[in-house]
Order: structure tokens, then sequence, then C-alpha cells
């Protein structure tokens, strides 16, 4: 009978422990803005040379991770090869897909480095001082001399209300 007893009487502890830590859990930051809105802000806030669009098809090949990992997207990159200024806002569909995404970034960033190791140094330097930033299941990256005012600019879509 005491074994019984102990038994529920744990099960009866663990229950509320366990519903405690649950209910305490912050919701992810999110933001009613879509990522082509918060890229075309940011260029209006600190010009870009002239960029493109990428689409779904050249993200893959572009940035090392399956596209379909992504809710929604914005990226984008240098119209000509003699600037590394890029910006890109990826809405991950899962947060369990956040890592893979992030480490395609940073792929992505030793990419534009390689390329301007040893061709433009002023760009190289630019394309070594990239960001790349979290909240959520958003990932912002950023190569631009005015990166930092570009990653406030960001972090304003996700002000508490």
């Amino acid at each position: 009978m005491k074994k019984i007893t102990l038994a529920i009487l744990a099960t009866l502890v663990l229950s509320l422990v366990l519903g405690a830590c649950g209910g305490n859990k912050e919701a992810a930051p999110d933001s009613k803005v879509p990522p082509k809105d918060m890229v075309d802000k940011l260029i209006q806030t600190v010009e870009q040379p002239a960029q493109m669009e990428l689409d779904k098809t050249m993200v893959e090949a572009t940035y090392h991770f399956n596209p379909d990992l992504l809710e929604a997207f914005s990226i984008r990159v240098p119209l000509m090869n003699v600037k590394t200024n890029e910006i890109a806002i990826l809405k991950v569909k899962s947060a369990k897909d956040l890592s893979a995404v992030e480490t395609g970034v940073k792929q992505r960033a030793a990419d534009v480095q390689k390329v301007f190791e040893s061709y433009l140094p002023d760009q190289y330097e630019n394309a070594k001082n990239y960001k790349l930033v979290t909240k959520g299941n958003y990932v912002l990256f950023v190569i631009s001399e005015n990166a930092d005012e570009l990653v406030k600019t960001f972090d304003s879509y996700f002000a508490k209300q």
C-alpha cells in the first residue's frame, strides 16, 4: 500500500513540476512584417549598391540549405561582383531547422570571403565583418559597412508593443 501511495504522490509532484515549467515559457519573438518588406525597409534605411533578389531555385546553391525549410524569405545579393553587400532575412518554418539554416548562412559568408580574399581587400574586410542575428524563427544575414545600423532596424521589428 505504501508503494502505491508513494507512486501516486511522485506522479502528482512530477505533474505539478512539469506543468509549472511549461506555463512560464516566453513566446518566441515574431513580427507581423513579411521578410520582403523588412528587406525593402532596410535598403531604404541604408542605401546599398545595386542588388538582385534571389528566388527559391537559387537559395540552395547559394546558401547551402533546402529552401523548403523556409516559410518566407528575402535575399538580396550584389548585381555585380565588385561589392559584397548582401542582406537576407529568412523565416524558418520550424525552430528545429534553425541550426541548419545558420550553418548554411555561415557557409555563404565563407564563400563570399573566399571570392574577395585576393580580389578586393576592402570588400574582403567587409565580408569578414558580417552579422548573423537570430530572433525567434527569423535569421538576419548582413554584409554591409553599416551592418550595425541594419541590425538595429531589424531588431525594431520585434520590439514589444
